[in-house]
């Protein structure tokens, strides 16, 4: 069987793998696996696969991975030369800012996308024969020598299950349910101490076009907009805190105008906490770092933010999450009957790649919400240079910064 250029062997031949996870990490892995030949399950907590989502960057890691999965062109490019960013104050007034898809010093030019756009393309390169179970999430994971046992729990029904796997990929996220069902129930989530509230507008905010965005970027709190060509832009809020439980306390809203107060907040800021305010869905949530020792036991290995989650500041989840599963399959299809063999080959190409965007989250860090006054400074001092003619590409260069070459590795290519 051939699709998309990619040989497909009988699945009977190599195995059956449960993927735990609809999102851009458990699609990828599944589409890979069964290019490979593998059966993919794949289950999904929500009742629905979702078909909106908020502002991410493809860098050429994902871009490269996405070209060998045949998804690229189905996910598309939201980028556009008109795409301008602002750095804004309280009082509105604007000066010349960088979007994150203009980082300095990049051959392959970042892609501006949602996350449903990525989902979208990915999905569209499931075969029809995929099956997947929404309402649906592993509440036991046993293994032995021959097949990991998972109990499955339907939660529209309530009933359960329990069927035998060659492979469980834990694709679910930050707050992972195979994680702590098959690696225990240490915390291996690592606070930054930063909030962040996130939501799709539907219109552009007031005063600015369509392609123009915004970044108001104050000592501990910042607010961006992210413009897209033909689309209205995603509103992000980002802020210090040294009480996170303390920010689950009361509704979102008034924890996100309480990290902007005492001052006034001004007509451009109140505006943007309107919009969020009555925007239907967002996401609020900590930012963390997933940090371990190992991503695969046994029979079970986890991918993306479940693994190794870098946070948005570093802009490469989705990257990462392609990359990752791109890989995992391919390692599997060259150690056949050799499990363990491939999940540590793949692990030991990852980790690297995935501890230098860690470290490069906590610059971008700066980049995206300054921690106080001093990272202000030096915030706005790296933008001016790098935006000055003939030495802003130098100055990308020798100043401190990101590593942008790893946000170009192809680090699925074998």
């Amino acid at each position: 069987m051939i699709r998309r250029g990619v040989i497909m062997k009988d699945p009977a031949a190599c195995g059956r793998a449960l993927v735990v996870g609809l999102g851009i990490a458990g699609i990828a892995t599944a589409v890979r696996l069964r290019q490979v030949g593998w059966e993919p399950v794949l289950v999904e907590r929500a009742a629905a696969r979702r078909s909106s989502g908020y502002f991410i960057v493809l860098f050429g890691t994902g871009i490269a991975s996405a070209r060998r999965l045949g998804v690229l062109e189905a996910i598309g490019d939201r980028t556009h030369p008109q795409l301008a960013v602002y750095e804004v104050n309280r009082a509105g007034r604007r000066a010349p800012g960088m979007a994150p898809g203009d980082l300095p010093n990049l051959v392959t030019k970042p892609r501006q996308l949602l996350r449903g756009d990525i989902e979208q393309g990915l999905f569209s390169a499931l075969p029809a024969d995929v099956e997947i179970r929404y309402s649906t999430v592993p509440t036991r994971i046993t293994q032995d020598d021959s097949a990991a046992e998972v109990t499955l729990h339907d939660l529209a029904s309530g009933a359960t299950v329990t069927e035998r796997f060659d492979l469980v990929v834990g694709a679910d996220g930050m707050r992972s349910t195979v994680r702590k069902l098959a690696f225990g129930s240490e915390d291996y989530l690592h606070a930054l101490n930063y909030m962040i509230g996130v939501t799709a507008l539907d219109a552009p905010i007031e005063g600015f076009g369509l392609h123009e965005g915004l970044a108001l970027a104050e000592p501990g709190r910042s607010a961006w907009t992210f413009p897209f060509h033909r689309h209205a832009p995603s509103l992000l809020f980002s802020y210090r805190t040294d009480d996170v439980n303390a920010e689950f306390s009361r509704p979102a809203i008034e924890s996100i105008r309480a990290a902007f107060g005492p001052q006034p907040a001004g007509p451009l800021l109140e505006n943007l906490f309107t919009r969020f305010e009555q925007a239907p869905q967002y996401l609020f949530d900590s930012v963390h770092q997933v940090k371990m020792p190992r991503w695969q036991h046994g029979r079970v290995v986890l991918v993306g933010d479940a693994a190794w989650c870098v946070t948005l500041y570093a802009g490469m989840g989705a990257s990462n999450a392609i990359a990752g599963g791109e890989l995992l399959g391919t390692m599997l299809l060259r150690h056949p009957g050799d499990l363990s063999g491939a999940l540590r080959e793949w692990e030991a190409r990852m980790r690297p790649f995935i501890h230098a965007e860690q470290n490069n989250a906590l610059v971008m860090r700066t980049l995206f919400t300054p921690h106080d006054r001093k990272e202000q400074i030096m915030r706005t001092v790296m933008l001016r240079l790098m935006q000055a003619p003939v030495i802003g590409s130098a100055m990308g260069r020798i100043m401190p910064g990101p590593d942008m070459k790893n946000k170009e590795l192809d680090v699925a290519a074998v």
